[in-house]
């Protein structure tokens, strides 16, 4: 590929039932939420790593919306997110136990909205 066409970052959109509830979530989660405009922020996890969040809301869209995170020690995140305890804060947010799987192992979390949270670490040769 071209020196010229080097990409620099990909950002996925989701939906957010409640607006400001989903931007509270994310920061309890210890991400960084930058408003961009008054209807859309940029929900960071790590610098140059993150998605945007819109105050805007089509159930089938959001429930079948997916991210997946790629993490290099899963159990460490597991711990850190359940620590946190905001399925109990939260209505509609749960978590799973991690899975094994060929292609390595993964926990699931909903977020408030209905947007599926894939947490998942692959095999070394994956």
């Amino acid at each position: 590929m071209s020196s010229s066409l080097i990409s620099k970052s990909i950002r996925g959109f989701i939906g957010a039932k409640n607006y400001i509830e989903s931007q509270g979530f994310y920061r309890e989660l210890g991400f960084y939420v930058r408003p961009v405009s008054s209807t859309m922020s940029y929900v960071e996890i790590q610098e140059g790593l993150g998605f945007y969040l819109q105050d805007y809301y089509v159930k089938k869209w959001v429930n079948n919306s997916m991210l997946f995170l790629e993490l290099e020690n899963l159990d460490a995140w597991e711990d850190y997110l359940k620590s946190k305890k905001l399925d109990l804060k939260y209505k509609y947010v749960r978590f799973t136990e991690i899975i094994e799987e060929d292609w390595g192992r993964e926990f699931f979390m909903h977020d408030p909205s209905g947007v599926l949270w894939h947490f998942g670490s692959f095999k070394p040769d994956s």
